[in-house]
């Protein structure tokens, strides 16, 4: 076929001209050329392209309309693609895996992007025909990655491969205090040679029931235990009392994770040593967490040792310094001799950004592993801590950061997560002005003022100014948390309030504010059709009250009830940073978005503190107040947990 120029004549200088095309085939092999001449001295001279069909001025090409088909995936060892009849699981969290993605047969790609299960949104496009992608998995599972690729039409169809991450190598070390007496035993292995157990020493440490998984009713599979067990964990009193391995647990030289869980039971006058390892030479750790009287905070520190031998120290610091006493919070430390850094973790969350370390090398540390002191150059033991310490584990790998996440959500089993109870007020039978935590084991007590008072039922709070306190804080907020309790609501007080009034059920001050609670909020007024009587219309609130009036956390589906008390329980899951509030069992609204706020004053029934005030006051009876260290991790925990 020919496409022809003007059907006579030439045209004019600067004049555009148009061809219409024939229809083309996609597929067919096709071969284009141009020809044009451009006259002067009046039209008696030109010059012309190439003309010669036998020269070797033609452009072949096929038609190609449509976008890319789906590209091929190929994964590297040590993982593997699953097939309708095998999914091996490979590698590990944070070992690398590498994928390379092709054309489909004939396609011309020219850029691929691509998303795992786990990715909420696809990777900036990779330019290639041919690419290889490296990526890093984890946390264990079942991923599957999906890839799509792009040409000059754009994007095209993608598709999906299935694979499995190993769990990886578990703990070298690890010690849940459960044992009536004797040594802690490491669990990490049942083979007696190769355990590192950990010896108590003969004063200050002992055993007793404030284990951080509370209260146990299900075994790890998650079936029923015939009597439940309540998790012990190590006290010691802050000047003699460890324990102790006789030996090394980790090469310090190498990559390494250590966690534990820590409760300072009051304002400490010295350092307080969590974790630590003696050195080779018995004059100090090489690493130690411990808590910093100086800095106010949590640290992880790590020694190494410059080419002339002096000791250095690099330290990680936590975000947060000040480090609330009398709570659980979780701790971990992890050296990474790849990259060279070290990194502190509070609550499962990494504390800044990695610590880089200087030339030189790792003191070497095969001396004994310390729990609850440390030693530094004088190789005296120091640093005695005072509380309580539990679930010490040590791995001789790096974890991730989703792992060292998934050791502080502290799973017994499946849809059951370590829950102690630190705070219980029971109301029923009791008078006077103080009511006593004679359940959990802590040992604080509500005091009550303004008016209010035990009536045998519950915490009556109708005055101007009642309310109940105790000293705070009950938990650390930037970790997991449950508090439950009940409340009636005096309906007619309420109105008399006016709309638009909150008032707080339960819950505890921070600096300068509310750090979380249970609230009532009067939205409107009805009117009872049988009593004609002005009711108010008003929504719980789980979450915090904000200075300006508005509520950060989640709400009610329905208006709150009258007449008899209603039980209520909210959860703080600082893995996922979400609360979530339950009316009786049944949750009400979804899972929402929290920035914790750490408490640092008193513990309220009946009150708020916002703005730097306290206000907010409820009209009515509370009971059953309970909270607990850690996440009610389902439904059904709850409902086998909170107390009727």
């Amino acid at each position: 076929m020919r496409w022809n120029g003007p059907t006579s004549g030439h045209a004019a200088d600067n004049t555009q001209l148009f061809a219409d095309p024939p229809t083309l085939t996609d597929g067919t092999l096709y071969r284009y050329r141009t020809w044009t001449r451009s006259y002067y001295n009046s039209y008696n001279s030109h010059l012309s392209s190439p003309s010669n069909a036998a020269t070797d001025d033609w452009c072949y090409f096929k038609v190609d309309s449509t976008r890319p088909k789906a590209p091929g995936i190929a994964v590297a060892t040590p993982y593997s693609r699953c097939t309708a009849n095998a999914c091996a699981p490979g590698g590990g969290p944070g070992v690398d895996a590498s994928f390379t993605f092709t054309p489909y047969s004939g396609d011309k790609n020219t850029a691929y992007m691509y998303k795992l299960s786990t990715d909420v949104s696809w990777s900036a496009p990779i330019p290639g025909s041919t690419v290889t992608k490296v990526i890093t998995p984890s946390a264990p599972g079942t991923y599957t990655i999906f890839v799509r690729a792009k040409d000059t039409i754009g994007w095209g169809a993608q598709n999906a491969i299935d694979f499995v991450v190993d769990e990886g190598p578990g703990p070298v070390g690890q010690w849940h205090f459960d044992e009536p007496s004797g040594v802690a035993v490491d669990s990490s292995t049942t083979v007696t040679a190769n355990q590192d157990n950990a010896a108590l020493s003969a004063s200050g440490a002992s055993r007793d029931g404030r284990g951080r998984r509370g209260v146990i009713t299900k075994d790890a599979t998650g079936n029923d235990l015939e009597t439940s067990v309540t998790d012990t964990g190590l006290t010691l009193d802050g000047s003699a009392g460890y324990a102790a391995t006789s030996g090394a647990v980790l090469e310090t030289r190498a990559s390494y994770t250590v966690s534990a869980w820590a409760r300072i039971a009051s304002a400490p006058a010295h350092n307080y040593a969590v974790v630590s390892q003696v050195s080779s030479d018995a004059t100090a750790s090489g690493f130690s967490i411990y808590y910093s009287t100086s800095y106010k905070g949590w640290i992880f520190n790590w020694h190494w040792r410059d080419s002339a031998g002096t000791s250095h120290i690099v330290r990680s610091y936590a975000d947060q310094t000040s480090v609330p006493f009398g709570v659980w919070t979780h701790l971990g430390g992890v050296y990474d001799s790849k990259a060279r850094t070290i990194q502190l973790y509070v609550n499962g969350k990494p504390q800044g950004a990695p610590v880089v370390l200087d030339s030189g090398q790792p003191a070497a540390a095969n001396g004994s592993f310390l729990i609850g002191r440390t030693l530094y150059s004088a190789g005296t033991p120091t640093d005695y801590f005072g509380g309580q310490i539990d679930e010490v584990r040590a791995w001789q790998v790096k974890l991730t950061d989703d792992l060292i996440s998934t050791d502080a959500r502290l799973m017994n089993s499946n849809g059951y997560a370590g829950a102690e109870l630190v705070a219980s007020w029971n109301p029923a039978d009791h008078s006077g002005t103080t009511l006593t935590d004679s359940d959990s084991g802590y040992g604080r007590s509500l005091t009550l003022s303004g008016g209010a008072k035990l009536d045998g039922e519950g915490i009556v709070v109708n005055g101007p100014d009642s309310a109940a306190t105790a000293s705070g804080p009950l938990v650390d907020e930037t970790g997991s948390f449950t508090a439950t309790t009940a409340v009636q609501l005096d309906a007619d007080a309420l109105v008399a309030k006016g709309i638009g009034y909150t008032a707080q059920v339960i819950g505890q001050s921070s600096a300068d504010g509310s750090a979380w609670g249970f609230w009532y909020e009067l939205k409107s007024t009805d009117t009872d059709p049988e009593t004609d009587k002005t009711i108010p219309v008003g929504f719980w609130h789980f979450g915090r009250l904000n200075v300006d009036g508005s509520f950060t956390g989640v709400t009610s589906n329905a208006a709150a009830t009258f007449g008899s008390p209603v039980g209520m329980t909210g959860v703080y899951d600082a893995q996922s940073g979400t609360v979530s509030l339950y009316l009786g069992l049944n949750q009400n609204g979804a899972d929402t978005a929290y920035t914790a706020v750490v408490g640092s004053g008193d513990f309220a029934v009946g009150k708020g503190f916002v703005n730097s005030a306290w206000g907010h006051y409820l009209p009515g009876s509370i009971t059953d107040i309970q909270i607990w260290a850690g996440t009610m991790a389902s439904q059904d925990q709850i409902a086998n947990t909170v107390r009727d």
